[in-house]
């Protein structure tokens, strides 16, 4: 029985649809929003990072960057964690592929539209259910009037849910070989092996063809995701606590504004607390603690001590 590596990995992504233009091609044809009269033909690909004009500035790097039959070009990226200044960079990527496109003197008629897709083994959008996310520059009050050029499109894999895409099957067998493989998994659905391209993307995670330095930087590139997902979860709960202790403040100082100083405080006491039991089991320091909260230190050991937190 065979054992598979995560494709979402940069390693194993790129080894499947960085070398195999028929594979990348199935992979865009399913996923990106194109008309059934512009799906794609043929690929070939393009350098994957783009040199900054400017050498003072730092490279750009993207996954897989190609050029298909009509000249549009493509930008694949597998994001593991989502932060605040990807889809930035998404947008300078692609502007960058964009205007590039035209040598000195040519003209703007030959420019074709550039698409940015993204995989993201993360949730970036907490207001809605919506898995596939797809941007393109409308008109606002009427978005049937299009200015072409850019286009988007943003995957949360978390939130994919095979039942919503009944009518895309080979979209839904691509997110499922994505979300389903990893390299706990010793097996797969027969759904997907039976999928010619699926069963090929599959044969290629398969941990023995890899080279022993090739394992290396697969668990490299693995032990660097897991120290950004715990810094990534230390600075939210640091910020939440930092809101509510700022918040449970301004309370009190409204409060005795109101006459109710009393009330407020011993509602704040119980509050305060909390934060500290709170900030405690999501993993700060006693002194992150006492910088969120403003208590003294010895009124916060006294707190852990009294929940067998902290012990001599």
């Amino acid at each position: 029985m065979a054992r598979y590596l995560d494709p979402k990995n940069d390693l194993p992504f790129k080894r499947i649809f960085g070398d195999h233009p028929d594979l990348l091609k199935s992979f865009l044809n399913a996923l990106m929003p194109l008309e059934a009269n512009q799906q794609i033909e043929s690929l070939e690909y393009l350098r994957a990072e783009q040199v900054p004009e400017n050498p003072a500035k730092k490279n750009s790097i993207v996954d897989v960057r190609c050029k298909d039959n009509f000249g549009r070009q493509f930008i694949v990226e597998m994001q593991m964690l989502w932060n605040s200044a990807f889809s930035s960079r998404m947008v300078f990527n692609a502007s960058k592929a964009y205007v590039r496109q035209l040598d000195e003197n040519e003209h703007y008629s030959l420019l074709q539209p550039v698409y940015g897709l993204a995989i993201l083994n993360d949730i970036f959008d907490r207001k809605t259910t919506e898995f596939y996310h797809h941007y393109r520059i409308v008109n606002y009050k009427n978005t049937e009037e299009i200015i072409k050029g850019l286009e988007f499109v943003l995957v949360e894999l978390p939130k994919f849910v095979p039942e919503k895409w009944a009518d895309r099957r080979m979209a839904v067998l691509w997110l499922r070989f994505l979300k389903e493989t990893e390299r706990s998994c010793l097996d797969v659905s027969d759904d997907l092996k039976e999928n010619d391209d699926i069963r090929r993307a599959l044969a290629m995670c398969e941990e023995g063809t890899f080279t022993a330095a090739e394992l290396e930087a697969y668990d490299k590139y693995l032990d660097i995701i897991r120290t950004e997902k715990s810094l990534l979860a230390e600075s939210r709960a640091e910020g939440e606590a930092k809101g509510l202790a700022k918040g449970l403040l301004k309370g009190r100082a409204e409060g005795k504004a109101e006459g109710r100083a009393e009330g407020i405080a011993e509602g704040e006491a119980k509050s305060l607390i909390a934060v500290v039991r709170n900030c405690k089991r999501s993993g700060l320091s006693v002194e992150q603690i006492r910088d969120i909260t403003g208590l003294e230190m010895e009124r916060i050991m006294e707190i852990l001590r009294s929940d067998g937190e902290v012990r001599h």
